[in-house]
């Protein structure tokens, strides 16, 4: 068992290590700016400065403009006014003159610096219109690029995919007090892990949302979306309720205590630490320096929207799949075997798109059920549609697979033997046939039930359902490099524990089957 979970580790290293190499070499980088506004009001070395900018964001390369250098190096020696001293507005004009910058010692330092960290110098000349005077866009620059390998790359996505917060995250002279202790939680009434010098103040909480135990001390970092979401975390971004806000009575961690209450949205739970110096309102509000904070939204997350949807329609489908399966098997050429491969036949021969269509006019013409998840005036009635839509299909497929299996069995020697033996039918049927022929759904039944926190694509794009289905589509789509590699984690991940948990369950359901190879049998 440990050398399969090895070899899945490994596996997955290879699928993040392939799909970086598609993403960030064999696709053109430039298709980032296909969508991006900023990118076509810019022009001539302002537009390149900022693609720069945008492909280190990306992470296709490390970049470092002179500016930037003349900022470390001057703001230091002369503090906020570093701006106004004569070596640093000598330097900057410097390169604005492409025969004689290579003169100044400043470029000469920094050229010098970056060449021996692997980086190559990039010069981009003046754009002058024929008066002499610089086009707009096209004033003069010198940066330090290298390029990330796809190694570089991997290793850093790896070794930042798990952060535990410590006493030490935040870098605040200031901060003296560093802690992580068991507090009295005045926001739940029980008891609370909370942090000083951590990210965030309460590491480990309770409160009224499922699943009811929050911890903010080990954070799962799966990439940034840096085209569809706007930098956002990814683990955020599907996480996050999709609903609005709710406000309730509360009361601001400085009054805490006395009768001043709000009736505000604030999540005191999310607060974390602002460097920045307090303001008067912030001081009369807030112990401390952890002052900022989210709010409080009802609703489910993409992924609890699709994993709700998912897990129900996997229920009905073996509730009414495999009794249906079996019926079909043990009445087989009869009336109702014949109308279940009706059935059959029509979940697979229609398309998935023209099914889903047809359950919605259905269910909006004959049942007045919401189409759309948002105009739906109770959520619940929302869930409704889109569930059938993914049951329906499933326990056609199961039908189909639990009749045959139960057929196959039915000819085996051994039913032969107990019929023999002198055994009902009825008692053949639950004690062998049944069980015998479940041995081969059993495994998949893992995998029905985490593929349902991937979403249905299809599905949700037609009743606007808000999960995760369509988020790799789209990324593929806008080129959202970090919600494509981070979905690419997710799903992979998924796919590795399912095949591990569907053997498991399989050696426990069938004792022939053994995952141990000493013994016989061993898979």
């Amino acid at each position: 068992m440990l050398r399969r979970i090895l070899f899945s580790l490994f596996s997955l290293l290879v699928v993040i290590a392939t799909v970086m190499l598609l993403v960030y070499n064999l696709i053109p980088r430039g298709a980032i700016f296909q969508m991006d506004d900023v990118w076509n009001k810019k022009s001539l070395n302002d537009r390149t400065i900022y693609e720069y900018a945008q492909y280190q964001k990306f992470g296709y390369l490390e970049y470092s403009d002179f500016t930037s250098f003349l900022r470390s190096k001057y703001e230091g020696r002369y503090g906020a006014e570093y701006t106004k001293s004569d070596e640093f507005k000598a330097a900057k004009e410097a390169i604005q003159n492409e025969n004689t910058y290579l003169d100044n010692p400043d470029v000469q330092e920094f050229i010098e610096m970056f060449e021996k960290e692997g980086y190559k110098i990039k010069y981009l000349e003046p754009q002058r219109s024929p008066s002499g005077k610089a086009k707009k866009g096209g004033d003069g620059y010198l940066v330090a690029v290298v390029e990330r390998s796809v190694f570089t790359r991997l290793w850093n996505y790896l070794t930042h995919l798990i952060t535990v917060e410590t006493v030490n995250d935040v870098q605040d002279p200031a901060l003296t007090e560093r802690y992580v202790r068991v507090e009295h939680d005045p926001y739940s009434g029980l008891f609370a892990v909370v942090g000083s010098g951590t990210t965030h103040k309460y590491q480990l909480y309770f409160d009224g949302r499922f699943p009811f135990i929050h911890q903010n001390w080990i954070h799962l970092n799966l990439g940034t979306s840096f085209t569809k979401f706007r930098g956002q975390e990814i683990t955020d971004v599907i996480n996050r309720p999709t609903g609005d806000q709710v406000k309730a009575q509360t009361q601001y961690p400085a009054k805490l205590g006395t009768d001043e209450y709000i009736n505000s949205a604030i999540d005191f739970h999310t607060l974390t630490y602002n460097s920045s110096p307090r303001t008067k309102t912030e001081m009369k509000q807030f112990p401390d320096q952890y002052t900022t904070y989210s709010y409080r939204i009802d609703g489910l997350s993409m992924l609890e929207n699709s994993f709700v949807i998912g897990l129900i329609a996997t229920a009905i489908a073996y509730l009414f799949g495999l009794p249906l399966g079996i019926a079909m098997a043990r009445h087989k050429d009869g009336l109702g075997d014949k109308i279940g491969n009706g059935y059959i036949i029509f979940s697979i021969a229609v398309p998935g798109l023209a099914r889903i269509f047809l359950f919605a006019a259905i269910g909006t013409t004959l049942f007045g059920l919401p189409y759309k998840f948002a105009n739906a005036e109770a959520k619940i009635l929302a869930y409704i549609l889109p569930t059938l839509s993914l049951a329906l299909p499933s326990i056609g497929n199961l039908m189909k697979w639990m009749r045959r299996y139960m057929i196959d069995q039915m000819n085996s020697d051994y039913v032969k033997f107990a019929r023999a033996e002198g055994m009902s039918e009825k008692e053949i049927y639950r004690k062998h046939i049944s069980p015998n022929a479940m041995i081969y759904l059993v495994h998949g039944i893992p995998g029905n039930i985490l593929g349902c926190l991937i979403g249905a694509i299809i599905t949700e794009r037609v009743y606007s359902v808000p999960g995760v289905g369509g988020l790799l589509t789209n990324a593929i789509n806008g080129y959202d490099n970090g919600i494509i590699v981070a979905c690419t984690v997710f799903y992979t991940t998924l796919s590795i524990i399912s095949l591990i948990l569907g053997d498991l369950l399989l050696a426990k359901y069938d004792p022939r089957i053994s995952l141990s190879s000493s013994k016989g049998g061993g898979r």
